[in-house]
């Protein structure tokens, strides 16, 4: 029997430490923190660990998730988030330079809001 999965309602809090799993169901990482869009608190990117030695956050999108009860389904590939460009963060927020490296990199459209920074983490 398939694990049901459901559009995301966004309880934000209730996603810290949860399991990201890939569109093929492949292990990503646990989800770190959450980025919303500063104009429509809509969550935007996710950051989880990677790497065994010299860990850092690697930002994964975070349009389009589906809820399990164990996971969160994002709709890109492992592969994908691996070869996410490393960023360094500047606060609670993500410089519009870096967000649009990142929808870049994720091959999705990308358009500047109309505040100097971009997109800020989400508080739990």
């Amino acid at each position: 029997m398939a694990e049901r999965r459901e559009e995301a309602t966004w309880n934000i809090a209730a996603w810290h430490g949860k399991t990201l799993v890939d569109r093929d169901g492949e292990r990503i990482g646990k989800l770190e923190d959450v980025y919303v869009d500063v104009e429509t608190d809509e969550p935007q990117f996710g950051t989880v660990k990677e790497g065994f030695i010299g860990r850092h956050l690697t930002f994964v999108p975070l349009a389009g998730i589906k809820v399990g009860p164990d996971d969160l389904q994002v709709t890109v590939t492992r592969e994908q988030v691996r070869s996410a460009p490393d960023l360094e963060l500047h606060g609670e927020e993500l410089s519009q330079e870096d967000e649009s490296a990142l929808y870049h990199h994720y091959q999705q459209n990308y358009t500047p809001i109309d505040t100097q920074s971009g997109r800020r983490l989400a508080r739990r």
